[in-house]
């Protein structure tokens, strides 16, 4: 099981960047995450992968309990 959890620290790759990004716009990861995904954002490709893995990672924690 190591080998296939070791996606996870290949894709990040700047640790905290968006919870960093999230605090600056007043919102917790989540909501920040949800709204750079929403139609119509002007948010930077670097920011929705992300705030895609944000979403997919927390999606893992919640099934992981």
């Amino acid at each position: 099981m190591a080998k296939k959890e070791k996606w996870i620290q290949k894709a990040i790759k700047h640790p905290g960047a968006f919870t960093a990004k999230a605090k600056r716009a007043g919102m917790s990861v989540q909501q920040y995450a949800r709204s750079v995904l929403k139609e119509g954002s002007r948010a930077s490709t670097t920011t929705k992968r992300q705030a895609a893995l944000a979403i997919r990672l927390a999606e893992m924690a919640k099934k992981k309990k």
